[in-house]
């Protein structure tokens, strides 16, 4: 395994993070902590409790999954969209590394820049709103699930993507309004029984439910059903990368 390759691709992805801190950690740290003092310390503490948590710590769970799932599909699909703009792709596939290296060298990136936005993001909000955490081990492994889950998607939002344009397509129009009704700021025991079932559509709920039992011991879907949501995901991601690779699709255009 070439890990010099990998570790190179990492180290130049963490190092355009941290030359764009503006834009890729202050950016969605202080617009998650708007939604905090509004939702969590202005109006939560007009709401009534939610599965017996108050409404500020309920959300809590919600807003980090959709700033994990933002970011890791940002870093990523970026990551990888870059190089196709700037005409290097080539130098990248003609290179002594695999698939499996290359993909991995993007992916870990964008997760270590999705896991710094939403640690801090924890922690930020504990100033501001009273939550706990069950389960962190738990959280913490949830917290990874999605990253990598996202970063895959978000690499092949790259590779899909023609303009800086479209690689926001997917993230505004697709992930985040999913992320809003996948149940962000309500559960889904407080919807009519038609929706509750229109509701279990959307993959997204099962992330969130999950995330949501490891700070409170409650949840909407049993929680192996959030690890299988995880694993379709993953290797559906998988799945299309490998067959990106092998055909070249938009990489070789």
């Amino acid at each position: 395994m070439n890990t010099r390759a990998m570790v190179t691709i990492y180290r130049n992805e963490m190092l355009r993070f941290f030359r764009t801190l503006t834009q890729s950690f202050l950016s969605p740290v202080v617009s998650t902590s708007l939604y905090f003092v509004v939702f969590g310390a202005a109006i939560g503490n007009q709401m009534e409790a939610m599965q017996g948590t108050d409404y500020g710590a309920f959300i809590v769970p919600g807003l980090v999954m959709l700033s994990v799932m933002t970011q890791s599909i940002s870093a990523a699909s970026f990551g990888i969209y870059f190089p196709k703009f700037i005409r290097t792709t080539y130098e990248l596939l003609s290179a002594p590394i695999s698939v499996f290296e290359i993909v991995c060298g993007f992916v870990s990136a964008s997760v270590t820049k999705a896991l710094i936005v939403g640690i801090f993001i924890l922690l930020l909000a504990e100033l501001i709103v009273d939550y706990r955490i069950e389960y962190p081990l738990y959280m913490l492994a949830f917290l990874l699930l999605t990253s990598v889950c996202f970063a895959l998607m978000g690499f092949i939002i790259g590779v899909w993507a023609e303009n800086f344009e479209q690689l926001q397509v997917i993230p505004l129009m697709l992930v985040t309004p999913l992320v809003i009704l996948g149940g962000s700021f309500y559960s889904l025991s407080v919807l009519p029984p038609f929706w509750q079932t229109v509701t279990l559509f959307n993959p997204v709920v099962y992330l969130i439910s999950g995330f949501r039992w490891t700070f409170f011991g409650q949840a909407d879907v049993p929680v192996i059903f959030s690890l299988i949501a995880f694993g379709i995901i993953g290797s559906s991601c998988l799945a299309v990368i490998w067959w990106i690779f092998r055909t070249g699709w938009r990489l070789k255009a």
